[in-house]
C-alpha cells in the first residue's frame, strides 16, 4: 500500500510552475511524485518551485527524484519543512538548488 501523498500542480504569481506535496515521499509513491515533477515542467527547462513544507519525510528515492529534477530545469526552488533542511544539506542537494525552510505559524511544529 502506498504511503499517503497528495500532489497539486499550479503556477506561482510570477507564472512559474509549482508542485505542492502533502504527506510523505518514499519508494511506495515515488512514481507519482516523479510524474508530477515531470508534468510540471512539461519537457522545458523553465524554473520550477517544489513546495514540500507539508512533507516531513523524504526517503532516498525522493531525494534522487529532486536531484533529477534539478538536472532537468535551469532553476529549482524548493521550500521544505524545517525538519528536512539538514537532510537536503547533508545530501548535497542544497548546493545545486535553492532550498528554503518553510516558516510555520506560531504553535505549530513537530
Amino acid at each position: 500500500m502506498a504511503t499517503p501523498l497528495t500532489l497539486n500542480t499550479d503556477r506561482d504569481a510570477d507564472g512559474s510552475n509549482r508542485v505542492t506535496a502533502v504527506g510523505e515521499i518514499d519508494l511506495s509513491n515515488i512514481e507519482v511524485f516523479k510524474r508530477a515533477l515531470s508534468d510540471a515542467n512539461a519537457g522545458t527547462r523553465d524554473p520550477i518551485t517544489i513546495d514540500l513544507s507539508a512533507v516531513r519525510y523524504v526517503d532516498s528515492a525522493g531525494i534522487n527524484a529532486l536531484f533529477d529534477q534539478a538536472d532537468a530545469v535551469d532553476t529549482l526552488h524548493v521550500i521544505v519543512h524545517p525538519l528536512l533542511i539538514r537532510v537536503l544539506a547533508v545530501s548535497g542537494f542544497s548546493k545545486i538548488a535553492n532550498v528554503e525552510a518553510a516558516t510555520e505559524p506560531p504553535g505549530v511544529g513537530g
